[in-house]
């Protein structure tokens, strides 16, 4: 009797492989996906490196054997690709389902004369395979799409951190937003590189933008300036609100030996002090 694997083998790498992918792109575009030069690509060397990997004796039931290593690159290529564009999970698990079609006409028509346990075990076989296919793609699909989004917080965060060089000496970093933990680390590494790059030796932090302050931010705040001062440099810290004031003194926190200010125009007149500027205006 003709095994499942040999009948897939013959529809993927024979002279069946091009009726078989036009029959996929067809079920594929049937449900709702595009047709393009690149899908007609993809499917063309997923349905390879499939029959290669049931040639070389691939087992179903041994899906994360090495024997479907390269599948597994296809496939997360696959997804990875498509997450970049910006695709769903679904279509692209969709994609990879609507080769089940095909091939299980295949099926059918190889298995005509075979007795229906042998039709159904073939069946099977092949269902659970395009299945752990698809799910392969989508769990590849939502890990790359996590990262995505990881990558474009920490870009995001260090956009929304930035350290202005006001006048030589001086830098300052408007904060704009809640203050939490790793935007604080962002805040306190650029702004000591900066210090570092620019021979700074002061920094103004001003949190005009910062809806609230409660202890841990201000603890933030804290590190921040100590950090600061172990660069040699000093720290200006304005914003401070009537209300922040308020909260500070109600919770506690000691801010003596920091220079604070209301607003950031009165943190740059007493930089520009410190840094032996003066301003004059023409009358």
């Amino acid at each position: 009797m003709i095994h499942f694997s040999d009948i897939v083998i013959g529809a993927l790498q024979g002279e069946q492989q091009a009726t078989v992918l036009q029959q996929w792109l067809q079920a594929a575009s049937a449900a709702g996906l595009q047709r393009t030069k690149a899908t007609e690509s993809e499917a063309r060397t997923i349905a390879t490196v499939l029959g290669e990997a049931l040639r070389n004796g691939a087992r179903v039931d041994a899906f994360g054997d090495s024997a479907w290593a390269q599948l597994h690159e296809v496939l997360a290529d696959l997804s990875r690709s498509r997450a970049a564009q910006g695709q769903s999970a679904g279509d692209t698990s969709v994609f990879v389902l609507a080769l089940k079609k095909p091939l299980l006409d295949v099926l059918q028509r190889e298995l005509s004369g075979a007795d229906a346990s042998a039709v159904a075990s073939s069946f099977w076989e092949l269902s659970q395979l395009v299945d752990r296919m698809a799910q392969l793609t989508a769990t590849t699909f939502q890990k790359a799409r996590e990262d995505i989004i990881v990558r474009q917080q920490e870009e995001l965060l260090e956009l929304s951190t930035p350290v202005v060089k006001l006048w030589e000496g001086v830098l300052a970093v408007p904060m704009i937003g809640t203050l939490d933990s790793n935007r604080t680390q962002v805040v306190m590494e650029t702004l000591l590189q900066k210090i570092v790059e620019t021979g700074s030796g002061l920094a103004i932090i001003d949190i005009t933008g910062v809806p609230t302050v409660d202890t841990l931010v201000a603890q933030h705040l804290l590190k921040t300036v100590t950090a600061i001062r172990l660069m040699g440099a000093d720290c200006i810290i304005s914003g401070i609100r009537p209300q922040i004031a308020q909260t500070i003194v109600h919770l506690g926190i000691d801010l003596q030996g920091i220079v604070t200010k209301a607003t950031l125009a009165d943190a740059l007149a007493v930089a520009m002090q410190q840094s032996g500027w003066q301003i004059t205006r023409k009358v």
